[in-house]
């Protein structure tokens, strides 16, 4: 009885102490599944060029709701399907991309991923209805990757000519984008032109016919369409130097495939537009008196540039005369007293608006006052 009291004994200590090892004290880490973010539900691709642009938002939550500790990876599945065929169980995928987490970035445009996959000769020459799929998986850790995206497909159409001639001229109200009309392809019929405009850092004028290697503060993105071969771009700043460039855009059918990129231009505008001549400018003499010398005031209408800096007044003593400044500083509101006439002398004014750029406008008509 004494040896199987013993023998309970010990198997009791044995459990005790394995169960004691398998518990952590707080605060000690303990082993946790892999994180594994959430599918990719947004999967786009359209063509341009000769490539399939592929856009989707990056997740940045994990299947349990929790931030992501860095951009996972991407791995970009491509099928090519037979005509009239669509993806199934039996559809052979193979890896196209692998873009590791590093370098995510790099494809970045806002909150979206842009990858193109850009497509070989013998693609364009497949039997016609042939087409592309694509699924995309993301991964944190080796061990497990996120489900699959949802699937998309194109068809490869042929491609548009891009625009060329590509010209841009600078007005004080808008930026003038131009260039030559781009036939559409065989079986296709021209719709209109897309415009994109993107930000390069200052001193990156000359990079611009790169733009892989040209510094972008903000990327290329759609600025607006047009039916012609003219676009008017009204919101821009001036000082600001802008890449513009243009794609064509052909449809088939229900498609709308675009060109590949016109050749880019930058354009750095300038603000050498003077403000417009002030208008009403109306004096009032005031005679002089044993207690004052005589003046003569001067008031205008408002210039409506809203650049506006301030005013200046020329005088002369000729009508035909231009004059000379009499405004030592630029006067910030419509008015001026001169008090530096004489009596019985005839003057004539002029009054110039400048604006923050330094351009002065042509001077106002000229007003006459007569001095007692």
């Amino acid at each position: 009885m004494i040896r199987a009291a013993a023998l309970v004994a010990l198997a009791c200590c044995l459990v005790a102490c394995v169960w004691v090892a398998g518990c952590a004290a707080p605060g000690d880490p303990v082993a946790r599944h892999p994180v594994v973010p959430a599918a990719i539900a947004d999967l786009a691709v359209r063509q341009t060029g000769n490539a399939l642009a592929l856009t989707f938002t990056l997740p940045t939550r994990s299947m349990d709701h929790e931030n992501l500790p860095e951009h996972p990876s991407l791995e970009i599945f491509r099928a090519m399907l037979a005509p009239g065929a669509a993806p199934d169980k039996k559809t052979e995928w193979r890896l196209a991309y692998s873009v590791p987490s590093a370098q995510v970035d790099a494809y970045l445009q806002g909150e979206r991923v842009e990858v193109h996959d850009t497509l070989a000769a013998e693609d364009f020459v497949r039997p016609g209805g042939a087409s592309v799929a694509y699924k995309i998986r993301t991964r944190v850790v080796t061990a497990r990757a996120s489900a699959d995206s949802n699937v998309v497909t194109a068809r490869i159409y042929p491609v548009p000519e891009a625009p060329q001639g590509v010209h841009i001229g600078v007005t004080e109200s808008a930026l003038n984008v131009s260039w030559a009309a781009a036939a559409a392809p065989d079986g296709a019929v021209r719709h209109g032109y897309r415009v994109y405009r993107g930000v390069l850092e200052s001193g990156q004028e000359s990079a611009a016919q790169d733009v892989s290697h040209a510094r972008l503060k903000s990327p290329l993105e759609l600025d607006g369409t047009s039916n012609s071969t003219e676009y008017r771009d009204e919101h821009f700043e001036f000082g600001v130097t802008y890449l513009y460039t243009v794609r064509s855009v052909a449809q088939f059918g229900d498609a709308l495939v675009e060109s590949a990129d016109s050749p880019p231009v930058a354009v750095t505008p300038r603000d050498i537009f003077p403000p417009a001549a002030p208008l009403n400018v109306e004096v009032s003499v005031t005679p002089a008196t044993q207690q004052a010398a005589a003046s003569v005031e001067l008031s205008w209408a408002i210039s409506p540039e809203t650049d506006l800096a301030g005013y200046f007044v020329y005088r002369s003593d000729a009508e035909e005369q231009p004059g000379e400044r009499i405004s030592t500083d630029m006067l910030p509101s419509p008015t001026f007293r001169d008090i530096s006439v004489l009596p019985g002398r005839r003057y004539f004014y002029r009054v110039s608006a400048v604006d923050r750029a330094g351009n002065e406008s042509p001077r106002s008509a000229a007003v006459q006052a007569d001095v007692p």
